[in-house]
């Protein structure tokens, strides 16, 4: 059929199985979004671009697929900067779609030009700029197939602006054929026996996740090679909800404020099994002294990974969605008794984490922030996404939320990314509108993105965002106290902006917050409100995350918090 560059990228969407978009439109991308208009396709208006970019972000971790945004040239393009960074550094796939000047004008500093491809080729997976209307199809489909395999990614496709009304005759390819790039990540059989005679010889093994079972969707099987062995676990902030939450050698988030036990257990295992990890810092720390009696093991789809940032001695290269089956297909077939193996080391860490978990002290007549995490793990349903900003709120989510399941813990990790979250928790609501979605943030992040909660309103997506307020950049604020003879150097934020006002002006309904005996009641409310909503909770100001591995220092030198009295 003959149709205009317009409708063949609304077309090519609609055969990716894409059903929403986030996007602002502009000069550059207008005749797209006249066929938007035409075609009824389902679109986000959010009130920034930054805000969209997060948004298809928080959709794609929360439901799988690729998230798709829209934006026009110039100042449109690089608002998505920080979220295409975002997503890169997490591995999230998103396929955005950017207006270009035309033609004729590009490169000639043109009234909203900006060189996107030069801008986003160190933070994406790939990108294009898309001159010819004929090209569109093929590279729209190889976007969603880049963005989608191997290790998941953003793609950018720069898209001039002549060409969204140039005609051509449409057909959309069935197969995708990139020279050096076939989707396919089969590894070795080799690699995983070898493993297998590491960990027969191994007593102490531990399996240390990461991001890359959620996005590999390999949770069940992953537990299930978990529980053949009956090995300790630990996860990265990333992996949070992977592991067995009913599995008492299932220690949680491991690394700067990782638990006790987690921690403790790196550094004495014998046998380190990172599985879909990067080795982020964040998690070894003194890399040097990172886990110093243990043999690695590492699968991983990415090549780049392996020897990156830790040594590795049994590399098992491959997607997940291969290794993890085969390799549990191996185990199940084999008859030794590693649970009754490693029972000695399994309770060992069983019991450094009684003797150390997660603790806070309380202070008498203030709201502690740890408790409005645990009153929400408590109240929320069993599938409720939880979604953080970035900052000490987002350490305590991942404390002292009970997350249960992948998916359901959405969060910057490796770019830290404060303004994501009240976005990301309305893509992931869009996603998956029959769960809830709780935003736990900042009185420093909630500021970047609080325009979205006009985009909450508008839509009436219901996400219930609670507000940890210090009146302090509180992460920045935690390392000057401690490391800078707390100096609180432009980290105080004592302002008059009245959160509950803001929200309603916006359209929300909002509480706060300011005694204990407050606490319950509000939470029970918001969580039963219908629409979005904001609860505003006066937390101490110089409240630290702890257990804290200081910079320099290796996971055994924690200094330790307090006990909840």
């Amino acid at each position: 059929m003959r149709i205009n560059g317009a409708q063949a990228v609304l077309e090519s969407l609609k055969k990716e199985g894409v059903d929403v978009v986030f996007g602002y439109p502009g000069g550059a991308v207008l005749t797209l979004y006249d066929e938007l208009y035409k075609m009824k396709f389902p679109h986000i208006l959010t009130k920034h671009e930054q805000g969209a970019v997060h948004a298809a972000d928080g959709y794609a971790r929360a439901t799988g697929k690729v998230g798709v945004v829209f934006a026009t040239s110039g100042p449109g393009a690089t608002n998505l900067v920080t979220g295409i960074a975002t997503a890169n550094m997490d591995s999230i796939p998103l396929v955005c779609f950017t207006g270009q000047v035309g033609n004729p004008y590009i490169g000639k500093d043109s009234f909203q030009e900006a060189d996107v491809s030069g801008i986003v080729t160190p933070i994406t997976k790939y990108n294009y700029l898309v001159k010819n209307v004929e090209d569109l199809p093929k590279v729209i489909k190889e976007a969603f197939f880049i963005a989608s395999t191997g290790r998941p990614g953003p793609v950018v496709i720069d898209i001039a602006k002549d060409v969204f009304a140039a005609e051509f005759e449409y057909k959309y390819p069935t197969e995708v054929h990139l020279p050096g790039y076939s989707g396919d990540f089969t590894g070795s059989t080799a690699q995983i026996e070898s493993f297998i005679t590491a960990l027969e010889e191994s007593e102490r093994p531990l399996f240390f996740l990461g991001g890359g079972v959620t996005l590999s969707n390999m949770t069940e099987e992953m537990r299930a090679v978990i529980k053949r062995t009956g090995a300790p676990v630990v996860s990265s902030l990333m992996a949070l909800g992977c592991a067995d939450p009913d599995d008492e050698a299932a220690f949680g988030m491991a690394g700067m404020h990782g638990s006790y036990a987690a921690n403790m257990a790196i550094q004495e295992c014998d046998l380190l099994i990172g599985v879909g990890v990067r080795f982020d810092d964040r998690v070894t720390s003194l890399v040097e002294e990172f886990a110093p009696k243990a043999r690695v093991a590492h699968f991983d789809v990415d090549a780049a990974e392996i020897n990156k940032n830790v040594r590795v001695d049994y590399p098992v290269l491959g997607d997940l969605r291969w290794s993890l089956p085969l390799l549990r297909r191996k185990l199940d077939a084999m008859k030794n008794d590693f649970i009754g193996r490693f029972a000695d080391w399994r309770a060992h860490t069983i019991e450094m984490n009684r003797e150390k978990p997660f603790a806070y002290k309380s202070i008498e007549g203030a709201v502690m922030p740890e408790k409005v995490i645990e009153e929400v793990s408590r109240l929320a349903d069993d599938d409720t996404i939880v979604v953080t900003d970035v900052g000490q709120h987002q350490m305590w989510a991942a404390q002292f939320y009970n997350s249960r399941r992948p998916r359901q813990f959405l969060t910057s990790g490796g770019l830290g990314t404060m303004g994501y979250g009240l976005p990301a928790a309305l893509g992931a609501k869009l996603g998956k509108p029959e769960q809830q979605v709780v935003l736990f943030t900042g009185d420093g992040s909630i500021m970047m993105n609080c325009q979205e909660f006009a985009t909450a309103a508008d839509y009436d997506i219901d996400v219930k965002v609670i507000i940890l307020h210090n009146h302090v950049l509180g992460m920045v604020a935690q390392w000057q106290r401690l490391f800078y003879n707390r100096h609180l150097s432009e980290s105080r934020l004592n302002g008059h902006t009245d959160f509950v006002k803001l929200a309603e002006a916006m359209g929300v309904a909002a509480l706060r917050v300011e005694k204990p005996e407050e606490l319950s009641p509000a939470l029970e409310k918001l969580l039963a409100h219908k629409g979005p909503m904001l609860l505003d909770v006066l937390v101490p100001e110089a409240e630290d995350v702890l257990p804290m591995v200081p910079g320099g220092k290796r996971l055994d030198q924690m200094v330790m918090g307090g006990t909840e009295e």
